[in-house]
């Protein structure tokens, strides 16, 4: 447990795999530049692997101050006992008050074992960050500059706010895609750490024998249109008219989760709380009643054009063109016009 007097930094763990940073962690410091100006702090990137002490340029680029650098032949492929070795140390010693993962695979087993190994508490998933003061009605004592931890709870019904005003650091996971990319300034300069980690076979219980990836088979965050498709569009066969209206757009086919759950395409193509989060330029919602689970992962696309046979549907409500009538009726059309102007 950490001093929760101590004004300390503000982290983000940056993953990388085989000299390569993932997204998330360049998303992270987007939010961690916010909070730590808000707490009048350093923010700090933390950078493990083996001959990674090139990404240090990119994570100052993107906004970090300080670079904590671990290298280490046995941090050259992620297992959790020794990144979680070498990341308990760097805490005990630097003594973050904020430290945020990417919910990705990795941060999801990262995160929870060093929270358990520090005494911790851990927010998962959250889709939104801020600082502010609670105060505790029992006692009257008032917590000031704490991480508020926002997410979504009890299904997407609700949204909560989580403190941890006792036991630091605060951390959480924080999903991909919900924070902007910032624009990065190749002139801005980060302090590099680096760090001695004293790590002995023990720390690597398994032996990687060979790793195979398999990439997502669409990169919904990248797409600057998106076609998506819900419970309405109602069989796999009818999902044909998505992916028929996203080819004549140039567009990425998206869905909601209950179009997933139903089997209608695979969970690459999920958008919302559950899914990933989009920013393009234009969203066209066909057949999606408009849950508050999906339109948080889509309502901060610049123009949305939604199709929905209920004119009381609540995507009409984000949506700034509406198409009250049958899919089945309007995709047509809207392909046909499509390809005529063509």
């Amino acid at each position: 447990m950490i001093d929760v007097n101590t004004a300390g930094e503000v982290w983000i763990f940056a993953e990388q795999r085989a000299g390569t940073l993932a997204d998330t962690p360049l998303e992270l410091l987007s939010k961690g530049r916010e909070l730590a100006d808000a707490l009048g702090v350093k923010l700090g990137a933390v950078l493990m692997g083996q001959n990674v002490s090139g990404l240090c340029a990119t994570l100052g680029h993107y906004g970090a101050d300080k670079v904590y650098l671990v290298e280490d032949a046995m941090l050259a492929q992620y297992q959790a006992n020794s990144y979680t070795r070498a990341m308990g140390e760097l805490i005990h010693e630097h003594r973050p008050q904020i430290v945020l993962y990417g919910a990705t695979p990795v941060g999801r087993d990262l995160a929870p074992r060093i929270a358990s190994n520090l005494k911790a508490g851990l927010t998962a998933d959250c889709t939104d960050l801020q600082i502010g003061d609670h105060e505790v009605k029992k006692t009257g004592s008032v917590y000031k500059n704490l991480l508020f931890q926002i997410r979504p709870a009890f299904g997407g019904n609700i949204i909560a706010t989580i403190i941890n005003y006792d036991r630091w650091p605060q951390m959480a996971t924080v999903r991909e895609g919900v924070m902007p990319m910032p624009e990065p300034d190749m002139k801005r300069k980060a302090e590099v750490v680096r760090h001695n980690v004293s790590l002995s076979a023990e720390d690597l219980p398994i032996e990687i024998l060979r790793e195979e990836m398999q990439g997502r088979k669409v990169n919904l965050k990248a797409s600057r249109v998106i076609v998506a498709g819900g419970a309405g569009v109602g069989s796999k066969e009818n999902f044909r008219l998505i992916y028929d209206l996203a080819h004549s757009l140039g567009a990425a086919p998206g869905a909601t989760r209950a179009a997933v759950d139903l089997g209608f395409i695979d969970r690459d193509h999920q958008i919302g709380q559950t899914g990933t989060t989009v920013r393009p330029s234009l969203y066209v919602a066909v057949g999606i009643s408009g849950a508050i689970q999906h339109h948080a992962g889509m309502s901060e696309s610049k123009k949305i054009i939604a199709i929905n046979n209920d004119p009381d549907a609540p995507i009409f409500s984000a949506a700034h063109y509406k198409i009250v009538g049958d899919l089945n009726a309007v995709v047509p059309m809207m392909i046909k016009a499509i390809k005529e102007k063509v």
